[in-house]
């Protein structure tokens, strides 16, 4: 599975980091952070590999503007 975090959408609102802080953090930038990712600047888009999604479905659930994505 897969987590995307699509960072030209990403309004730094930090809902990510209160449900999911294992995971999130807001960057220097003032937007989420996916800990441990892979970033592509081609994109604009983190993404990390993971087995279990855990608190991150919850994370792109009460994102504002939808800008995590969770691939199965």
């Amino acid at each position: 599975m897969r987590i995307i975090h699509k960072r030209k959408k990403c309004i730094g609102c930090g809902s990510c980091v209160a449900v999911c802080p294992a995971f999130w953090e807001i960057g220097e930038d003032g937007k989420a952070h996916l800990l441990g990712s892979q970033f592509s600047p081609e994109k604009d888009e983190e993404s990390l590999e993971v087995e279990k999604i855990g608190c991150n479905q919850e994370a792109a659930d009460v994102c504002p503007v939808q800008c995590i994505c969770i691939e199965k």
